[in-house]
């Protein structure tokens, strides 16, 4: 006898499939209408919609750039100034944020009961003050109080710090520090390669490794002499009432990467707390009972444990940190936000400019979090 079949109407994936084409009929219908209406009122206003006008001079000075420009540049050049300055506060604070949020998380856990009361006061403060308050604060009552670069302070490591920003050391550009900065990077990629395969042979063959450690010692000993005595450095110098050579990060740019990093680092040490609080007490115990001690424990039993737990809510903060970016205009920044709207100002290419303003974050965005989530897929169990 024949088995009856499902009609196409109770068939559950057919169900699913359908309310999948539908859905998506319904948003290209939603973008055809918006893309007509706009079509439509371009025409009314005799306008022209397109991006040929990134081609023309911007005409405008942009102080803090990180490769050359000058105003009869293109607009095009321009926010790609304003990209690369955005990205520059992005990477490093996200960098900088994960390090501080990790030493308060593990602080607000810490036995030490100022230590303790320290972190949570810290925490509470950045958390639940405005971020746009923080960042005036630390511009207005911090970098431009510090003396001007006449009688600027000289700190250890050859660092100039004035009201007009950080000065560095900083290595030259010069094919001896090229070379030395690929020994650099190939040395750190062969060392996950080689330490990944470490773990894989102690693991699945049982073996000590010592072959393997032995060559990531080696390469931890040239990538030192590489970064020691490889690079050319160049130290900041006063000549003539200013400062020369170096690396230069203006006092807007401290200021935005230290109140993002501040801020952000807030809300990363609790998701830290809660990571690290989610592993059961018995971790901890049989940590104890190996004679293990509590900064080993954390490091090598708990924090492992607690990281899967911590990374969603870390992505998320990154993510947050990179679109509290732009947030740069409010203390004269140039990050991409405030020289696309500075273009959209003498061009009065509304929707051009915000079209590009969004596809740039999302772009950003999209990129973290793939980052991210290929991370977390790295330390998520796998079942056998």
């Amino acid at each position: 006898m024949d088995e009856q079949k499902i009609p196409l109407w109770r068939d559950d994936r057919f169900i699913k499939l359908a309310v999948q084409v539908l859905l998506v009929v319904a948003v290209v219908v939603v973008i055809a209408i918006l893309a007509n209406n706009v079509s439509v009122n371009f025409r009314r206003l005799g306008l022209n919609f397109g991006f040929s006008f990134l081609n023309n001079p911007a005409s405008f000075g942009i102080g803090d750039t990180a490769i050359p420009y000058s105003p009869t540049d293109a607009f095009g050049k321009a926010l790609l100034v304003g990209l690369i300055n955005t990205l520059r506060v992005i990477v490093v604070g996200i960098i900088l944020a994960t390090l501080l949020g990790i030493v308060v998380g593990v602080a607000r856990l810490s036995e030490n009961w100022l230590v303790r009361q320290i972190a949570t006061v810290y925490v509470e403060i950045f958390r639940n003050t405005p971020l746009l308050l923080q960042l005036f604060l630390i511009y207005t009552a911090g970098f431009l109080q510090l003396p001007p670069i006449e009688q600027a302070l000289q700190l250890p490591g050859s660092t100039i710090l004035s009201n007009q920003g950080l000065y560095l050391i900083w290595p030259i550009g010069s094919l001896r520090t090229g070379l030395s900065l690929a020994v650099l990077i190939g040395g750190a990629t062969l060392g996950i390669v080689l330490w990944q395969r470490r773990l894989r042979v102690m693991e699945l063959e049982g073996a000590s490794g010592n072959g393997y450690q032995k060559a990531l010692i080696g390469i931890g000993i040239v990538s030192l002499l590489a970064l020691l005595l490889g690079l050319e450095w160049r130290t900041p110098q006063f000549e003539n009432g200013t400062v020369t050579g170096g690396l230069h990060l203006s006092a807007e740019f401290g200021a935005l990467l230290f109140g993002l990093v501040l801020y952000t680092a807030a809300f990363i040490a609790e998701a830290v707390r809660a990571g690290i609080q989610s592993v059961s007490q018995g971790q901890w115990e049989a940590s104890r009972a190996l004679g293990l001690h509590s900064s080993l424990a954390m490091r090598l039993v708990v924090f492992p444990q607690a990281l899967r737990v911590m990374i969603p809510p870390l992505t998320s903060e990154f993510l947050n940190l990179a679109k509290n970016s732009s947030l740069a205009a409010g203390i004269a920044y140039s990050d991409f936000f405030q020289i696309a709207f500075t273009i959209n100002n003498q061009t009065g290419r509304v929707l051009e400019v915000v079209l590009l303003i969004m596809i740039t974050y999302l772009t950003i965005n999209l990129l973290i979090s793939l980052g991210m989530n290929w991370f977390n897929q790295r330390v998520q169990l796998k079942e056998r």
